[in-house]
């Protein structure tokens, strides 16, 4: 068995409608407006969000920094528009980040923690100096981003991965020097704790673990680096696309013509609560939207077909991008853009109306949306607009939608 059945739900029967879709993500906006309590309260958190932190978040990951970010690039696409003023929005949840900072309630947390994109003040900076730039904001960004050059978390949401994107995105739209020199300096660390097996070690709430997933593994830093274009050398482009390959290739765990990876580089599939994880976060699909451009094609239409064929997550994860529906689905549109086949883009668009109704079913049995990026219905509305635009680039991590 390659995934935990229990944890899906049979595809729903209605057809991909663009205009139903369109209609969809301008009722998220609008309810994502409605819901905002104010300039000191921001959104209300999910009890899962909260992670037992102080009310309410502003992190990019599962806080107002991502649903600021989601509304603007909404905008920005002419998806929808928000009444909201996103540029004053992005400063206050800066300085209620200061005020009260929103960490996770964990024992050991990586240093510097105030450094990490997802989950730190990188990604909220981030938000904040693209709607209302300043020299104030990029000063502190680059002091964020330089401290975590030495971070040994070595994965997306504290360490230098997830420091590097933010560089990257710098230097992508200012092209200053400095950030060019910032991302060559946060690469170079990283590649030194490389493995000689191409894998890196996380240091990660106290443990350590070699890691494969988008998140908090091997697929996400792989990200991380190959996004700097040019910016990495040819040589270690090829040496990184060549034994990542090497690694998925023998990790893959194959059923017929499907695909699975474990979250750590070990024979099982199976977490320590019995599940076998299939998501963008941990397992196959995020193994396929991290390397879809140079993955093995056997191996990424193998992985792509068991999201397929698996079907949608079920209403405990949702229509989420980090664990659910939108997340998988966007597994579909990197297999269409890799390969051309409309069979693809057909079934994202499937998994598209589908996650759209679990926000319709989820905001009707719990009386309100979930407002965060990664797990909220921002992300739903981020790709039903990417299918609507048969456009596969997975929100932040391939596209800040400048």
């Amino acid at each position: 068995m390659l995934y935990t059945r229990e944890a899906f739900e049979p595809l729903t029967e209605t057809p991909w409608n663009e205009r139903a879709a369109r209609d969809a993500i301008r009722d998220i906006v609008a309810d994502a407006d409605e819901a905002m309590r104010g300039p000191s309260l921001l959104w209300r958190a999910d009890e899962w969000d909260g992670w037992r932190a102080t009310s309410p978040m502003k992190n990019l990951y599962v806080g107002a920094a991502g649903v600021i970010w989601a509304l603007d690039a909404l905008r920005h696409r002419g998806c929808a528009e928000t009444k909201l003023d996103l540029p004053a929005l992005a400063l206050r949840t800066l300085e209620l980040r200061r005020e009260r900072p929103d960490f996770i309630k964990v024992e050991t947390q990586p240093e510097p923690r105030e450094s990490g994109l997802m989950l730190g003040e990188t990604g909220i900076l981030l938000v904040a100096w693209r709607l209302a730039p300043s020299r104030d904001l990029e000063e502190r960004l680059l002091e964020r981003v330089r401290a975590n050059v030495a971070n040994e978390a070595d994965e997306l949401f504290w360490g230098t991965p997830g420091t590097l994107h933010a560089a990257q995105a710098m230097y992508e739209v200012t092209g200053n020097e400095l950030w060019r020199r910032t991302w060559l300096e946060s690469a170079d660390a990283l590649w030194a704790r490389r493995g000689d097996d191409g894998l890196w070690v996380h240091r990660l709430y106290g443990r350590e673990t070699v890691g494969l997933s988008a998140s908090h593994g091997l697929a996400g830093n792989v990200v991380a680096l190959l996004r700097g274009g040019t910016l990495l050398s040819r040589p270690r482009r090829k040496i990184l696309m060549r034994d990542t390959n090497a690694v998925l290739a023998r990790t893959a765990l194959i059923e017929g013509n499907r695909a699975n990876w474990p979250h750590r580089v070990r024979p099982e599939l199976y977490y320590p609560d019995g599940q076998i994880r299939l998501q963008w976060c941990s397992g196959g699909s995020g193994i396929i939207v991290s390397t879809s451009d140079f993955l093995d094609e056997e191996l990424l239409l193998a992985g792509a077909e068991l999201v397929w064929s698996a079907g949608p997550h079920g209403l405990e994860k949702g229509p989420c991008l980090c664990h659910g529906t939108a997340g998988n689905g966007y597994a579909l549109l990197k297999a269409f853009a890799r390969t051309g086949d409309e069979r693809w883009l057909a079934r994202a668009r499937r998994f598209a109306m589908h996650a759209l109704e679990q926000v319709r079913r989820l905001r009707e049995e719990r009386g309100r949306g979930r407002y965060s990026l990664w797990t909220g219905d921002a992300g739903a509305a981020l790709f039903a607009a990417d299918c609507v635009e048969a456009r596969s680039g997975y929100p932040v991590l391939d596209s800040w939608e400048w």
